[in-house]
């Protein structure tokens, strides 16, 4: 689908992380046939088709665990439960109309990115050296990226401190200043920052002790402290199966909800579908449920909101 692939390579270029999701089989009867393909994106919505409202819910839930996780997945979606092959996920979804999907969901997250301060041989191995580990490296120019993960300042005293005060104020989850241990102290200390913690965030002499002598050495320590300190991921792409074939993502989230007529756990954003009732917002797997409970609210009770939500 070219208007996939556009609108994919769109996100790349934004630097917007993204789910592919294409449908490698399908068994009748389904709305969706091999080759269909979407995207989700981090907010849960979704562009492209690869099924009904039953298998979008499904597909959308599993995909924003994958963001997280950047782990790819090969989903197997039926209306009856059954033991998954190996290396497949296979989630019992009682709304299908009694087809089968099995859809291949592949994360695709923008490269770290970190930007290197200085024109230093240790600066130009950065450059160098990360890029071969699938980092994004950017020489400095006067503004720090939102999604920025490190900053390196290996400019040997030149136009250290104004860097490294902007890395600190935008948060930076990880600022290194390379410099001896005595001339590292005295830059931090003279820093203009609000208080300690912010000057304790700076890892100066910058990059683990590993006994590095060379410019190609000092910058694999540095990056290899980055990797080091990297926040792991705490989404799993794994679905639970009860007794009575309910399902849901076995971690859930604030973004999580129940619907009320199935049990089945659904993402809770807006491009969901959903039904506001007496002040509450209730979500849905499909148009099926939610028609069940607009016809007959009173018989579903109070299931299918996520914690904090109601109807705005």
């Amino acid at each position: 689908m070219p208007e996939v692939a556009d609108r994919a390579a769109e996100l790349t270029r934004m630097r917007v992380p993204y789910v592919h999701a294409r449908v490698v089989l399908a068994e009748r009867p389904t709305s969706a046939k091999p080759g269909d393909e979407a995207l989700v994106l981090p907010d849960g919505s979704m562009e492209g088709f690869v099924g009904g409202d039953c298998a979008e819910s499904t597909v959308r839930a599993q995909s924003l665990a994958l963001l997280d996780s950047g782990d790819s997945l090969l989903l197997r979606i039926t209306p009856e439960p059954e033991e998954a092959p190996p290396g497949v996920l296979s989630v019992h979804n009682p709304c299908l109309s009694g087809g089968i999907l099995e859809i291949f969901l592949e994360p695709r997250r923008p490269a770290p990115l970190v930007v290197v301060q200085g024109e230093t041989p240790i600066a130009r191995a950065l450059l160098v050296i990360g890029r071969a580990l699938g980092y994004e490296l950017m020489p400095h120019s006067h503004v720090l990226p939102d999604d920025v993960v490190a900053v390196i300042v290996a400019s040997h005293g030149r136009d250290e401190s104004e860097l490294l005060r902007a890395a600190v104020t935008a948060g930076v989850p990880y600022i290194g200043l390379v410099a001896s241990p005595k001339r590292g102290a005295a830059v931090v200390a003279a820093l203009d920052v609000d208080d300690s913690s912010g000057r304790s965030a700076i890892h100066t002499p910058a990059g683990l002790d590993i006994g590095a002598r060379t410019p190609e050495e000092i910058a694999l320590s540095i990056l290899a402290d980055i990797v080091a300190r990297r926040p792991r991921p705490t989404g799993r792409a794994a679905m639970l199966d009860s007794a009575d074939g309910r399902h849901g993502i076995d971690t859930p989230t604030a973004t999580d909800a129940t619907d009320p007529v199935c049990g089945m756990t659904v993402v809770a954003v807006d491009s969901s579908l959903h039904l506001d009732h007496d002040g509450t917002r209730y979500f849905f797997c499909g148009s099926g449920c939610l028609r069940a409970f607009a016809a007959d609210p009173a018989g579903f009770g109070g299931l299918g909101t996520s914690p904090g939500s109601s109807s705005p």
